[in-house]
């Protein structure tokens, strides 16, 4: 059965998942497997577009997404954070996420999630940069956090919503979802527009 405009979701991610829901989107989720790399010298705020675009391209691609009416757009989104001019991805063991989060107390980095919407012919594609300051942190912190919620697969290190953003961070400026993983009301534009 052809389902009529609903939003197919490129993405794994249960916290897009949940910021769709919020936003009373009408989505499935097709999330095949892609590769998450990128040309060397592509700049910083390009890369999770780029990645973005695999996924959506992957999906529109795909024999699943044959069942959805052509007028189903497709959103991906992939989420870097930045801390001078480095992408940080996801950690790749406790050790490395205390290392990371150890990197990021006490300064300012940049979440940027790169957004891809196809449309039948039609690709709309921007980046969403947020700025986090964290405060200092401790080492005992950075421990009970890593150990209690194992942010294991949070570019970063860690989830703005969890228990390390609500007492480590100072400060953003930007989109408190684009954090999360998704500028949802950016996109929800961008569907209308479509």
């Amino acid at each position: 059965m052809t389902q009529v405009n609903s939003v197919v979701l490129a993405s794994q991610s249960p916290r897009r998942k949940q910021l769709l829901e919020w936003a009373e989107v009408n989505f499935d989720i097709i999330a095949p497997v892609t590769e998450e790399d990128y040309p060397a010298g592509m700049p910083t705020e390009q890369i999770p577009v780029h990645i973005a675009r695999n996924k959506a391209l992957a999906v529109k691609n795909g024999y699943d997404y044959n069942r959805y009416d052509i007028k189903s757009p497709i959103v991906a989104a992939d989420t870097v954070v930045v801390l001078n001019n480095e992408i940080i991805g996801k950690p790749e063991n406790r050790n490395d996420a205390v290392r990371i989060l150890t990197a990021l107390s006490g300064k300012r980095h940049q979440v940027i999630t790169g957004v891809v919407i196809l449309n039948g012919e039609k690709e709309l594609a921007f980046a969403d940069i947020t700025s986090v300051w964290f405060h200092e942190l401790s080492q005992e912190q950075i421990e009970f956090y890593v150990d209690k919620y194992e942010p294991y697969d949070k570019a970063g290190a860690y989830a703005i919503q969890e228990w390390i953003g609500v007492t480590g961070i100072k400060s953003i400026e930007g989109d408190f979802y684009n954090v999360m993983g998704l500028p949802v009301s950016r996109v929800l534009q961008a569907l209308q527009t479509l």
